[in-house]
């Protein structure tokens, strides 16, 4: 693949290099450091000039900080005479702050959107935006890719009985992500509507449909905090189900999260590798992992090349 680069940001170097590996290319030479005030400093170790350049950050950890290192790289090789600089950003940052759902409420993940804009990002590469209309937020293209075809190959795989199993939604935002999965794998599926007292407190939920003697399967898009999840697996678990497995696209695992899941009633959580999960596999066992670089490395050699990206929407690369 000539006239191509790919660089690393700080947040998840392991996946970069499963990229690079799968698409045959060596990371580019990178060096990102902090001054004695905290500025990043990131410095291109590469020629980019006229190159089809591919920066791969996900939006974990110290959030800020792995934001404004991936706008000063992007910077760095535009200034740089790049031909193309495209973002690769596994887990969107602030894309839950995607509205203005009170007074006076910032609608921030716009203003990422223009911050990459301005830095001189051409094209964007996400994967299972928290909602999907952060795309129209932005004037270059944006590619969402899709977990889903990973995780009913996991499923197939790893649950025996997944022909008697109910795909659970933990809250109204993804029922569309629950009806196409359980459309797909032909069985039935369910809703739990919740009730916040406040942003991060549920007061109550409501199970909408019917688990009673299923394995059920929750799937959700990110988990933070893990409340949700954990109150909504023992509610299924009291209403007949014979085991619970959860599906996430993005395991965040912030504050007591792993607690949780290790008191919760969970056979199995699993998580793609869009945020990296070693340290928290430690303290977890429930926790696996999908690997999903084998449909980002598509998507950037499909890009790089001019084709069409669709067919990752439904399949999983070999």
């Amino acid at each position: 693949m000539p006239n191509i680069e790919i660089f690393s940001g700080s947040s998840h170097q392991d996946l970069s290099q499963k990229v690079a590996d799968r698409l045959g290319l060596e990371l580019g030479k990178v060096v990102t450091k902090k001054f004695s005030n905290q500025e990043t400093c990131v410095e291109i170790g590469e020629s980019v000039r006229g190159e089809d350049v591919y920066i791969v950050q996900s939006g974990c950890g110290e959030i800020n900080d792995s934001l404004m290192e991936l706008l000063i790289a992007i910077n760095a090789c535009k200034i740089a005479s790049a031909s193309r600089v495209t973002a690769v950003i596994l887990c969107f940052p602030y894309a839950r702050q995607d509205k203005k759902d009170k007074s006076r409420a910032p609608v921030s993940a716009t203003l990422v959107a223009n911050m990459l804009s301005v830095a001189g990002t051409d094209h964007i590469i996400t994967m299972d935006l928290h909602a999907s209309q952060i795309q129209g937020f932005f004037d270059s293209p944006v590619d969402n890719l899709y977990a889903e075809p990973a995780v009913l190959k996991w499923i197939r795989e790893n649950i025996s009985e997944w022909r008697n199993c109910t795909i659970v939604s933990p809250d109204a935002g993804g029922v569309k992500t629950v009806t196409s999965i359980a459309d797909r794998l032909n069985v039935d599926f369910a809703l739990i509507h919740k009730e916040r007292k406040k942003a991060s407190e549920v007061d109550r939920m409501v199970l909408v449909g019917d688990v009673k003697d299923c394995v059920a399967i929750l799937v959700d898009d990110m988990a933070d905090t893990c409340s949700t999840i954990c109150h909504a697996a023992d509610k299924l678990l009291s209403a007949g189900a014979t085991r619970v497995y959860a599906v996430l696209i993005h395991g965040i695992f912030s504050g007591p999260a792993i607690s949780r899941i290790n008191n919760a009633c969970f056979e199995a959580v699993v998580v793609t590798n869009t945020i990296p999960q070693e340290d928290k596999m430690k303290h977890c066992s429930k926790i696996q992992v999908i690997d999903i670089s084998m449909i980002l490395a598509e998507a950037i050699r499909r890009t790089h090349n001019g084709e069409s990206v669709s067919y990752l929407f439904s399949h999983v690369p070999l």
